[in-house]
């Protein structure tokens, strides 16, 4: 273990590491990353020294373990009153996520409007007017580009002015890019620049939202308050279809302009909840503001400034500081050539992002409206939030999985899953739908049933895929690399789901429902590559992930493996590092 890794032991044990479908925290380190960003170490390798205003060494073990005992016993006579400031505060800030999920609600309906189709469409010969393949794909997927520049770009205004001044100017970005899609009269390029403009914004709020929900959270709910960025996602395309449905019998603008207008109301009521909020302890320490960031935590936990609570924070905060500072900045080469097998590590990263996207997730929650008008039904709005009920639903069930299931089973049985409905939902989209051909009326209960398996679909996802790539990927790296590997393995997530909802009204119209067996097909693969080349991280921190792979411990014995500090006697490390049994063995039956 290398002296940066010994340097986190000690007031950083007992941590945990929490994440959401657009950003990751750790406790241990208490690194934030989130997608496109290159992380702190870039910022910290050219700030002021932190030694110069903090202690590099700390209190000495045995007092940081009094005073835990004392924090322990503090946090168990709070009452839930005395949480429900900072618990209101993050929430409220956890609406960013709100924001980005009422985008992705929205405009898988104005793709089917008539009115947006009028102004925004290409004319036939008849006069009649239609949103072309490509016109429909670069309005949709130009949105990931802006998030992926934006997370990359807009995130550092978090390290330059702070995580709530950083939030509010991004917040008005995305405002910026509505005010252009709403003035948009009938040039399509008008609203194709708002929408990537609204990107940027977005990408800037999924990288500080949930960075600064898990700054400021009391550890004992910052996995909660954390996880609520993704409920509100959820949350956001719900009411985002819900809209859609409730403006489409109108015939003229507002069907679109009153949906993007109702982003007004969600930005100005963000930043005036912004307003109440504490700024991140965290920052605070890291440009020397330490007397500011003791009261943001008092503020934040109802407790005073020289509470135990407080003073074990802000050790823990400055000591991951300085350990961050000695990292200094990884090169680009170190996620090739590092140890322990960081090139495994960075590529496994990289193939999770980009998996998560070829689950077909967008492919449902961007096309939806236009799926079920193909399966034939009269008013495909409503499927939609049938769609959206079942995703914001399962999130909840999300939060229990993930811990409860470990990482590797809730990725191999959510492949399963999806694989199990795909095949139903693409063999019944073309061989039962059009029993007469397609120029004929559809079955309405071969419909029916691609409804119902794209809401088990859904569920599979949203339960397993969805916030699994996140936290795994979060835990998979040393500090030293930590910020560049996310930003590459996020970037990945970002250039798919571009594609796939660039390129899915052209494959949909070449092989309509056969695009079910691609995304099955994906999932047999992602299956094969879990279960061949994806560990366990489950419980684990930082150092002892690093240690797993410094050990070579195969990943289907991942599970069994334990970290040097808590071995036994008869621990046998050799039985994680061979197995004998033919690849059909250990993949369909268990170790004895």
């Amino acid at each position: 273990m290398s002296e940066l890794e010994n340097a986190h032991q000690g007031p950083l044990e007992g941590s945990a590491t929490v994440s959401t479908n657009s950003n990751s925290y750790n406790e241990k380190s208490g690194n934030s990353t989130a997608p496109g960003t290159a992380g702190y170490n870039d910022n910290l390798a050219q700030a002021k020294p932190v030694s110069s205003y903090i202690s590099h060494e700390g209190p000495p073990k045995d007092e940081l373990e009094e005073l835990q005992k004392e924090v322990d016993k503090q946090l168990e006579k709070k009452s839930k009153s005395d949480l429900l400031f900072v618990s209101v505060c993050c929430l409220m800030v956890a609406f960013g996520g709100f924001v980005f999920g009422w985008d992705t609600g929205t405009i898988s309906g104005f793709v089917r409007q008539t009115d947006f189709i009028r102004r925004f469409g290409s004319t036939r010969a008849n006069g009649t007017t239609y949103l072309s393949d490509v016109r429909t794909g670069l309005m949709v997927s130009i949105f990931n580009i802006g998030c992926a520049i934006g997370g990359i770009v807009l995130s550092k205004l978090g390290d330059m002015y702070g995580r709530k001044i950083g939030l509010m100017t991004v917040v008005v970005i995305y405002s910026i890019g509505i005010i252009i899609q709403i003035a948009s009269i009938d040039k399509w390029y008008q609203y194709f620049i708002g929408r990537i403009i609204s990107g940027l914004g977005v990408g800037g709020i999924t990288v500080l939202a949930p960075m600064l929900i898990s700054e400021v959270s009391p550890k004992q709910l910052r996995g909660t308050l954390v996880s609520c960025y993704q409920l509100m996602i959820t949350f956001g395309i719900f009411l985002g279809y819900c809209t859609n449905f409730g403006t489409k019998n109108y015939s003229n603008s507002v069907q679109w302009r009153v949906p993007l207008g109702l982003c007004f109301a969600w930005s100005i009521f963000m930043i005036v909840g912004m307003t109440f909020v504490p700024e991140s302890p965290r920052y605070l320490v890291e440009v020397g503001k330490i007397e500011e960031a003791k009261r943001s935590l008092a503020r934040a936990n109802k407790t005073t400034e020289d509470s135990p609570l407080v003073t074990l924070e802000m050790e823990n905060y400055q000591s991951s500081i300085e350990a961050e500072r000695l990292a200094g900045s990884a090169s680009w080469g170190e996620l090739v050539t590092g140890k322990p097998q960081m090139f495994r590590r960075t590529l496994m990263g990289m193939m999770i992002q980009s998996l998560q996207q070829l689950t077909g997730d967008n492919y449902f929650f961007y096309y939806g409206t236009t799926i079920f008008q193909a399966v034939g039904l009269e008013d495909s709005f409503e499927t939609a939030i049938v769609l959206g009920v079942v995703n914001f639903v399962s999130t909840f069930f999300s939060l229990y999985t993930v811990d409860r299931f470990g990482r590797r089973n809730c990725l191999l049985w959510g492949c399963v899953g999806m694989i199990c409905c795909y095949v139903v939902y693409a063999s019944v989209g073309v061989t039962r739908l059009w029993p007469n051909g397609q120029d004929q009326p559809s079955s309405k209960g071969a419909g029916n049933c691609m409804i119902v398996f794209a809401c088990f679909y859904i569920f599979c996802f949203a339960t397993t895929w969805a916030p699994v790539a996140y936290v795994l990927i979060s835990e998979s790296y040393p500090l030293r690399v930590r910020g560049k590997a996310m930003s590459i393995a996020s970037a990945c997530n970002w250039i798919w789901g571009f594609l796939i909802s660039f390129f899915t009204p052209f494959i949909t119209s070449a092989i309509n429902f056969y695009y079910g067996y691609v995304f099955m097909g994906c999932m047999v693969f992602a299956y094969f590559y879990v279960f061949f080349f994806v560990p366990e991280t489950k419980g684990l921190t930082l150092e002892e992930v690093n240690e797993m792979y410094e050990e070579n411990v195969l990943p289907w014995k991942s599970t069994k493996w334990i970290p040097p500090s808590r071995r036994t006697t008869d621990y046998d490390l050799d039985a994680t590092r061979n197995d004998p049994r033919p690849f059909y063995k250990r993949m369909f039956t268990k170790e004895k």
